[in-house]
């Protein structure tokens, strides 16, 4: 079975363009009173691609003769946010706030300051 990565290329590019669309994703743009939004989205992907080729007949090897090959991909997409425009004003609101883990991980320096202060101040207390 022969493999043609050109053609494979091309047919993923062509999928791509047609589904990897804001529109697709979240939606197409609207009016919310004066202002006009426009979703924005974050696209990724990844491909690979690899084979060989092999011939057998050498000391302690099989004989024969072989070939393989594989290849792989992903995608990722999301919606990240709003343009959003009113007259001549642009501005930018992100669909995604700092909460959760990533906030988290935000106040983890004031903690360790915290920390270190109260340590500090029960050394102090026992001396």
């Amino acid at each position: 079975m022969a493999f043609n990565l050109e053609a494979t290329v091309k047919e993923l590019t062509d999928f791509f363009k047609s589904e990897a669309k804001t529109e697709t994703v979240v939606g197409a743009s609207f009016q919310l009173g004066q202002f006009t939004c426009v979703p924005v989205i974050k696209f990724g992907m990844g491909l690979g691609y690899g084979g060989g080729e092999g011939k057998g007949g050498q000391p302690n090897k099989a004989s024969g003769e072989g070939i393989g090959g594989g290849a792989g991909g992903g995608m990722g997409v999301e919606p990240i946010g709003f343009l959003v425009t009113h007259d001549e004003e642009i501005s930018f609101i992100p669909t995604r706030t700092s909460k959760g883990l990533s906030a988290a991980f935000e106040k983890v320096p004031d903690l360790i300051e915290k920390m270190m202060d109260r340590k500090k101040e029960k050394a102090e207390a026992s001396l």
